[in-house]
């Protein structure tokens, strides 16, 4: 296999509030000899906030953002699956509407930049599956994920909505679960797997968010689940953060680690501790980690 290469936009929770995200992240790309750019002039992508305020600027914002992927002339993959979705709205709209194109790049020429329209966008997730490919995973594999029960949680913004996200099921969504299977875990299915977690709704509606978080969880609890991996940083510091709030407003004890999805490939591509990052998780998960 030729070495594959990507630019990498890491958002801003991945080097900010998830530090574990971007080191477990470079990890597996150097494990599996993935070349990854990091974007470092990026920007933040608006994080669902600034479109709803001002979807001009947030075009403008996403479509600078493609450009430093366009001037590598590389794919740019993203590790959030807010960034994923406002980056390809952007993708889509400008290469949809040349007005819209035209007028972003009258705002990027003061910049010294151009949308072209040139690279795809696609989640690190989708990268693995389907440029790396599952098989090819498999084969890397030092330490089995084969003790575990994993619940994988999609989150909203990477499988809605479908038409962005060709090949992803949004009612029976199905790429973690194969990559579970991959990794020889146990993937726990289970209703709740392709819900939201409720962190948009944190600040306006508390309790709604809280709910929505608890139901996740409880439902992998419940379907047998040693820990949740999901793709979304957001989700994670959701699930993770809030396990103590989320236990009482639901009236359930929950206590159950959350992975981020490079995390768990991580683990089983034999990564380091420091690597995969476990110490920053508020609710504990250090003891994923093989004994040495």
């Amino acid at each position: 296999m030729s070495q594959l290469r990507y630019a990498l936009y890491t958002g801003c929770t991945a080097k900010q509030s998830t530090p574990e995200l971007l080191s477990s992240t470079l990890a597996v790309a150097a494990k599996l000899d993935i070349e990854l750019t990091i974007l470092e002039e990026a920007s933040c992508c608006g994080a669902s906030h600034l479109q709803d305020f001002d979807p001009f600027l947030s075009h403008v914002l996403n479509a600078r953002n493609i450009c430093y992927a366009e001037k590598l002339g590389l794919t740019m993959v993203t590790i959030c699956n807010t960034c994923q979705l406002n980056l390809a709205m952007t993708k889509e709209a400008l290469d949809s509407d040349p007005t819209l194109k035209a007028r972003v790049n009258e705002k990027l020429k003061e910049v010294g930049l151009e949308y072209k329209g040139t690279v795809a966008i696609k989640h690190f997730l989708y990268a693995l599956i389907d440029d790396y490919t599952l098989e090819a995973i498999s084969q890397k594999v030092t330490t089995p994920l084969s003790h575990f029960n994993i619940a994988p949680f999609y989150g909203c913004h990477n499988i809605r909505p479908s038409h962005l996200h060709k090949g992803e099921n949004p009612y029976v969504p199905n790429s973690l679960d194969n990559l579970i299977v991959a990794l020889e875990g146990k993937a726990v299915d289970y209703a709740s797997k392709n819900k939201c977690c409720g962190f948009h709704v944190e600040l306006q509606a508390n309790h709604t968010s809280e709910i929505l978080a608890g139901n996740a969880m409880i439902d992998a609890i419940d379907n047998n689940a040693d820990m949740v991996v999901t793709p979304c940083p957001l989700c994670h510091l959701k699930m993770d953060t809030y396990q103590d709030n989320i236990s009482k407003t639901t009236g359930r004890d929950i206590n159950i680690p959350i992975l981020h999805m490079p995390q768990m490939v991580a683990l089983a591509l034999g990564c380091s501790a420091d690597e995969i990052g476990f110490k920053y998780h508020v609710s504990k998960a250090t003891h994923i980690m093989p004994k040495a």
